[in-house]
């Protein structure tokens, strides 16, 4: 089993951090997902009848992420979180992206909730995956980029296993070896607040929606939650 751990100084630094890891074991990428499918239509007909806005920098739950990207060094406004990244993106052009049902239910309980979202194909990690900073000797190979290396900065937060950086940027952008496919079987997922205190109750939510979209296609979903 893959043990997440949260770094002594990352907690120290940021102590209301809340986790939830989802696990799903047994997934059907293959298969279609209507909830899924149903719950991106959802998201894009609210925003189309103008009747919903997915959460931009001004609400309290992305300025709390662009505060923790600044204190790491990161300009958010130019490496957005994750979930600001979706929701502009939502808010631009209307639509989500639709990558594999796995991918797709998580972009949908990230730009619900305004919350952080991702996952790691558990099949190509190795090792344990802790949350710390960069010392800047890490390599990351970016989604996408096979043929790219780089190197986190000193200081900057990471996801990480024993081989290199699972995450850039806190949760900016995933690694190419760990993404997910159809193909993926056993995923963990995360959803993620550093003010835990005012929304860990959305934390809660979110994980139990994304469990109703998993529950169909997976042979089981867990959750545990990660905190300082």
């Amino acid at each position: 089993m893959t043990i997440f751990r949260i770094s002594p100084a990352v907690a120290d630094a940021f102590p209301d951090t809340l986790i939830a890891v989802v696990t799903g074991t047994g997934l059907r990428g293959h298969e279609t997902w209507p909830a899924t499918i149903a719950a991106l239509d959802e998201l894009e007909a609210r925003l189309a009848d103008g009747g919903w806005q997915p959460a931009d920098e001004s609400d309290p739950r992305i300025e709390a992420w662009h505060a923790a990207y600044r204190s790491f060094g990161t300009n958010p406004r130019r490496i957005r979180p994750s979930v600001d990244a979706l929701g502009r993106r939502l808010a631009k052009k209307g639509t989500l992206p639709r990558i594999n049902p796995a991918v797709d239910s998580y972009n949908a309980v990230s730009v619900r909730h305004g919350l952080p979202a991702g996952a790691f194909d558990l099949d190509h990690v190795t090792g344990d995956i802790e949350i710390r900073h960069a010392d800047g000797s890490e390599t990351f190979t970016p989604l996408g980029e096979t043929g790219t290396v780089e190197n986190p900065k000193p200081g900057e937060i990471i996801y990480i296993d024993t081989t290199d950086v699972l995450t850039r940027h806190w949760n900016h952008r995933d690694a190419h070896r760990t993404r997910v496919t159809e193909d993926s079987t056993r995923v963990a997922f995360l959803l993620e607040t550093v003010a835990a205190s005012r929304d860990g109750h959305l934390l809660r939510t979110a994980a139990d929606d994304l469990r109703t979209l998993l529950r169909p296609h997976c042979e089981k979903s867990t959750v545990q939650y990660l905190h300082a």
